[in-house]
């Protein structure tokens, strides 16, 4: 499959998740920005997708990460899209510009919702809906000193006479 062919709008993804769900898998759902994929994006991405059974990325777009990340991004929503999707381990990459992925996980309505250790999961945005469905609500160990904003510091310190 090419990467293209796993981003998708919220209308098409409706479909395949139906068709996952009728072959018994199990959805898991995670979201970011994903500027600079690095080793802990990759680590926490793979570590998501073997919870369940296909894992859906909800990408937020460029304007919605210049709201919460002022200066960024650094790569366009289509390239960090296709990045996202070549990765094995990620089954299909949704863009979504609310501040929130609320409404997108309320579509998805994955049985697992994951993010990184650094929330708790009372802080996950989706988790009330998700636990009220029956899911899970998990978080992952994240590889410590990875970072976008560390790897753009360290670029800058190293570009400045």
């Amino acid at each position: 499959m090419w990467s293209k062919e796993k981003i998708f709008s919220r209308e098409a993804l409706l479909p395949v998740l139906e068709q996952w769900r009728q072959q018994g898998r199990r959805i898991v759902f995670t979201n970011g920005c994903f500027d600079l994929l690095h080793l802990g994006h990759v680590d926490y991405l793979e570590k998501a997708r073997h919870l369940g059974d296909a894992l859906v990325v909800g990408l937020n777009t460029d304007a919605s990460v210049s709201r919460l990340k002022p200066g960024r991004p650094l790569q366009d929503e289509m390239a960090r899209a296709r990045i996202l999707a070549s990765l094995l381990f990620v089954d299909a990459v949704v863009l979504f510009d609310e501040p929130t992925p609320l409404e997108l996980i309320k579509l998805v309505q994955p049985d697992i919702l994951v993010k990184g250790d650094d929330y708790p999961i009372s802080g996950i945005v989706g988790h009330e809906e998700v636990l009220q469905r029956g899911g899970q609500v998990l978080t992952v160990p994240l590889v410590a000193g990875y970072s976008t904003t560390r790897i753009v510091e360290h670029i800058r310190q190293h570009l400045t006479p």
